[in-house]
């Protein structure tokens, strides 16, 4: 019996810390959430406010005569979106996988995947640890740059990403 008491004990305190509320941690302007992923071998990171989901990446319809950074058409849950392969996009060294993942960026007026390798989780960086660009990432990468951080997680502008005329292909046939 006594042995029963005294697992009874352990339950309750551990349900006792279960019940405290969380502390709070102040994320106030001063601190960005980053979802880390690799790329051509390389951290990357964007904002998750522009980051819908995540999802592993199957089956897709490759689209001919399109630019090479449009890796194709998905569906998503009766949703046709297109994937954008940020690697071809930014001149990246490429090595064939078959296991990526996508990265489903939304804003109110656009909605697209981004291929990765993986993904290395969600980060809270302190903005004043987001330097400016480095001298070796130039071209296309640097205009679509947020900064790099402390530990060289490069930061893309999720909202550039977004925006960018460049990623969009509008062939029209008169």
């Amino acid at each position: 019996m006594q042995e029963i008491e005294k697992k009874k004990a352990i339950l309750k305190r551990r349900a006792e810390q279960l019940a405290k509320p969380l502390e709070k941690t102040d994320y106030s302007e001063d601190m960005v959430e980053i979802l880390l992923f690799k790329l051509a071998n390389e951290q990357y990171g964007i904002e998750t406010i522009y980051i819908k989901e995540v999802f592993p990446f199957k089956d897709y319809t490759p689209l001919p005569t399109t630019p090479s950074f449009l890796y194709g058409l998905f569906n998503l849950r009766r949703r046709i979106l297109s994937i954008i392969d940020l690697r071809v996009f930014f001149s990246l060294h490429s090595d064939p996988k078959s296991d990526y993942k996508v990265i489903i960026l939304e804003n109110a007026e656009k909605e697209f995947g981004i291929l990765c390798e993986e993904i290395n989780g969600i980060q809270n960086i302190p903005v004043k640890h987001i330097q400016p660009s480095l001298p070796t990432l130039t071209g296309i990468r640097e205009d679509f740059l947020r900064g790099v951080t402390n530990d060289r997680a490069v930061i893309l502008d999720g909202q550039k990403l977004l925006n960018s005329k460049q990623l969009i292909v509008d062939e029209t046939v008169e």
